[in-house]
């Protein structure tokens, strides 16, 4: 498959439920990924105490999969990060123009 049917999905999640939503992902026969933990803020602005806000830490997953799977991907992270409360993240989806693989140079997924 080439690149220009890829897309790059980007879940920001809270890192209690990684494992649950890998897993998910996993069974749903995508297995690919990158994870970092991370810290930040969302549109609640942290946990504010008083006059501070404190950024939350969040674990970030990274796929690249085809366009045809997005809506699959995306169901299968919101089912499986979902508690219902503020916080529970963001899932971004942009389009990839180019792969290049490191070790052959090779164009292309």
């Amino acid at each position: 498959m080439d690149a220009l049917g890829m897309k790059m999905i980007w879940a920001v999640i809270r890192p209690e439920l990684v494992d649950k939503v890998v897993k998910a992902l996993g069974a749903g026969g995508f297995s690919a990924m990158t994870r970092f933990d991370v810290y930040g803020r969302g549109k609640q602005k942290g946990v504010v105490v008083g006059r501070e806000n404190y950024d939350m830490p969040k674990t970030v997953l990274m796929l690249v999969v085809g366009a045809g799977s997005v809506a699959e991907v995306v169901r299968i992270i919101e089912d499986n990060a979902r508690t219902g409360n503020i916080g529970d993240g963001r899932v971004f989806v942009a389009p990839i123009e180019e792969a290049h693989t490191i070790r052959t140079g090779e164009l292309g997924l």
